[in-house]
């Protein structure tokens, strides 16, 4: 799967998971924090993108997802 696929899945699981308002508009580089996601937000949203992925998360990659981008990134190493 290319990058603006992943993307374009990551946004739709985020949209989903987190319930973004329709006139926020995700890019790679928006910071869940900015969402108003806290840590049982950002739980709920590795857990929906590893099934959606079905992939599993190392601790390391974990640490590091704090955008929609760094998830981006996450899923294309994992896969």
């Amino acid at each position: 799967m290319d990058h603006d696929a992943i993307l374009e899945k990551v946004i739709s699981v985020v949209n989903d998971t987190l319930e973004v308002p329709a006139d926020v508009e995700l890019t790679e580089k928006t910071a869940f924090k900015d969402l108003g996601a806290d840590s049982f937000d950002l739980l709920e949203l590795v857990t929906a993108l590893e099934d959606e992925f079905d992939l599993t998360f190392d601790d390391e990659a974990l640490e590091k997802i704090a955008t929609v981008g760094d998830a981006v990134s996450a899923i294309e190493v994992a896969q």
